[in-house]
């Protein structure tokens, strides 16, 4: 492990140690925020219960089929977008501005055209994640050698095959990140939206522990959440250290 890596554990562990401490000496009221060993306690008996595997297994489900459907759609609407001066000129203002409005706002329609499914959660979701997409692939794109293009002419490839076997790979640091982004935003996106539009799920269950004022329930749903998304979050950066060692000549 790097010294980096050393010193981002040192400060997680200092942090949980002080909020541990000031809720155990009582800085902090235990209506408000409950301890950290609590949370973790709280936690192992509701995953020894099995009492939240269908909201698990909903929710990740969910999320997965976003983060899957915005990665590829916005790569694809990317190289499309891309490929068309005109139209990227025209929506260039748009993708600025896009999360200026937040896209809940339209989830009083969702629910009126596909009723409470999951199906307004998954739009909501795709949604707010597909653009971070886009854009990661518009930089990426752009980054990409004039050279690779002469390339692919002379061989006479088709934008199909230019796309996956030369700008693909050359565009690949940036498409991560939009990879990272979209998986942030539809992780957000299917959470918050569980918390008015689903009947079911780990939203649902943290809105109806807030609600019933159950705060050993709400805290270790969170920490639940957290736990997996750090997880992914660690794994999306390993992946990306890795290809920026082989990209400068490192080991794999």
């Amino acid at each position: 492990m790097t010294r980096v890596g050393l010193i981002r554990i040192a400060v997680i562990v200092a942090m949980i140690g002080a909020l541990e401490l000031a809720c155990r000496l009582g800085f902090i009221n235990h209506q408000t925020i409950i301890a950290p060993s609590e949370m973790a306690s709280a936690l192992a008996s509701l995953l020894a219960s099995g009492a939240i595997n269908a909201d698990i297994a909903r929710t990740l489900g969910v999320v997965v089929i976003v983060i899957v459907l915005a990665v590829v759609l916005g790569f694809a609407a990317g190289l499309v977008i891309h490929a068309l001066p005109r139209v990227r000129e025209a929506l260039d203002p748009l993708f600025a501005t896009y999360y200026a409005v937040p896209i809940f706002i339209f989830y009083p329609v969702l629910i009126a055209i596909f009723g409470l499914s999951p199906i307004p959660i998954l739009l909501i979701g795709v949604a707010t994640a597909i653009v971070a997409m886009i854009i990661a692939t518009l930089n990426g794109l752009d980054r990409v050698p004039r050279v690779l293009t002469k390339v692919a002419r002379v061989h006479r490839l088709g934008r199909v095959a230019t796309a996956m076997t030369l700008q693909l790979p050359a565009a690949a640091p940036y498409l991560l990140t939009g990879v990272k982004l979209s998986v942030s935003y539809g992780f957000i996106a299917v959470i918050a939206a569980e918390f008015i539009l689903s009947p079911a799920g780990l939203g649902r269950d943290i809105a109806d522990a807030y609600a019933d004022f159950d705060n050993r329930r709400m805290y270790a749903l969170i920490l639940f959440l957290l736990i997996i998304a750090t997880i992914v979050n660690a794994f999306l950066h390993a992946l990306d250290m890795r290809w920026a060692e082989r990209r400068a000549g490192g080991r794999p």
